[in-house]
């Protein structure tokens, strides 16, 4: 009980130095490690060895795959492909399904993109259907907004789902499969809502009276926007699936150039070198430090950074024998794969980032993965999407996307409140009884 009790503390600690005080969260993670190891009577050797291992082991397995990610999400971001992506989906689900149609617009530009630039990137699109449609600006704005948020907790190679992924040593193929699955339910109650609840919301879309600026650069294709997505995603499901003990795609050479192109690192740097194609006229400035690859990286390094304080935590905590004294006591509980959920959505809601909630989760139950039943290599990845469906809700006012949301489209604090931090709540539940029922039948 003293050590669950110091653990306490550790994130109470943590929490309100980020809330609070506006302490960057690796900081608080870093330091609230090293206190926790000091007070659960560590000695300094084995702190220092936490801090060296945790940082260490954490960033080799996963910074380059966030890095990675990030670059691509920026390249499709600047092109215009992610805007194409969204064009293109328009038109295969139709103008006149206005809603779904920006649901899975946000859902599928989500995954490579962050979910605060996806919903910059859609807005002028939903303003402009809702007028030529006649439809309620809120629900369009809404659906663009959850259709985001189901994919950026759920589906690599978004940072968050990766970081856990590699913390829980988890196989991000089987990741991606499930999580593609369990985040496209989400829809389906979210799409409900909207229809039922965000529709009634009293929204007139604004425009700008001054003449939108020409375009310099032309668009890249929608085959090209879409390659760079499909193509490592995909790689790495056969990867996953070729490692399976039956061996479903054989023992041969095709399968071994499989493995090597689906292991993830190799899969999201042919996907990053595909973004490169996409700007029309290549100018060699863009991989510079000054140019788009080092946009990419100011970008990911603070993800990096905060992930490897995480891996410092989750270190930590294993090398003080958490799991052994905790196996006792949830011995004769069954908390198993509702735990990572729960710390998970009380570490968003109380802290507003999906990202940190993630990564700070995934520290805490990684000792505790066999006392939860959560060892074996399906229940890992499980644990990584009940942990994910925990950091989906609640979006609220601590939260910059909840600010995007509301600000951009010129809801009201309430009329948000309502409709999408009620609609994170909705695909939060919706995902971990989905998870739960699955389980039940692995």
């Amino acid at each position: 009980m003293v050590t669950l009790l110091i653990i306490l503390v550790a994130l109470v600690l943590i929490m309100t130095a980020i809330v609070k005080f506006d302490i960057h969260p690796f900081l608080a993670l870093f330091v609230g490690a090293i206190f926790y190891g000091l007070l659960s009577g560590m000695s300094t050797d084995l702190i220092l060895k936490s801090i060296s291992d945790g940082f260490g082991g954490v960033l080799g397995s996963i910074g380059l795959l966030i890095l990675l990610g990030v670059m691509i999400g920026t390249f499709l971001e600047k092109t215009g492909g992610a805007l194409v992506i969204a064009q293109k989906i328009l038109s295969w689900i139709g103008e006149k399904r206005v809603t779904a149609a920006m649901l899975f617009s946000g859902y599928i530009l989500s995954i490579p993109v962050f979910g605060d630039s996806t919903f910059i990137m859609m807005n002028p699109i939903s303003k402009s259907l809702s007028l030529k449609g006649k439809i309620p600006y809120a629900a369009t704005t809404i659906a663009v907004a959850l259709g985001a948020t189901a994919s950026h907790s759920l589906v690599p190679p978004t940072p968050g789902p990766i970081a856990t992924a590699g913390i829980l040593e988890a196989d991000l193929g089987m990741v991606i499969f499930w999580g593609f699955i369990i985040s496209l339910i989400t829809l389906i109650p979210s799409y409900i809502f909207i229809k039922k609840v965000v529709w009634k919301i009293p929204l007139e879309p604004t425009f700008a009276t001054s003449k939108p600026e020409k375009e310099t650069t032309k668009s890249p294709s929608p085959l090209k926007s879409f390659l760079p997505i499909t193509i490592p995603l995909v790689l790495i499901v056969l990867a996953s699936i070729a490692q399976y003990p039956t061996q479903p795609l054989g023992d041969s050479s095709f399968t071994k150039i499989i493995l090597f192109l689906g292991s993830p690192v190799i899969a999201l740097l042919l996907g990053a070198f595909l973004s490169f194609t996409l700007p029309t006229k290549y100018d060699k400035k863009l991989l510079s430090a000054s140019g788009w690859l080092g946009e990419a990286l100011l970008i990911a390094a603070p993800v990096i950074l905060i992930t490897g304080a995480g891996g410092v935590f989750g270190k930590m905590l294993q090398n003080s024998g958490i799991g052994d004294l905790v196996s006792s006591s949830l011995s004769t509980s069954n908390w198993g794969i509702f735990l990572p959920f729960l710390i998970a959505f009380s570490l968003k809601t109380a802290q507003g980032s999906s990202t940190v909630a993630m990564i700070t989760t995934a520290s805490i139950v990684a000792p505790l993965l066999a006392s939860l039943g959560l060892d074996s290599e399906t229940m890992k990845v499980f644990a990584v999407l009940a942990t994910g469906a925990g950091a989906m809700a609640i979006s609220h006012a601590n939260d910059s996307f909840f600010w995007a949301v509301t600000q951009l489209s010129g809801l009201t604090i309430k009329q948000g409140n309502k409709a999408h931090s009620l609609g994170t709540f909705i695909m939060s539940t919706t995902a971990i009884i989905t998870i739960y029922i699955i389980t039940l039948f692995m």
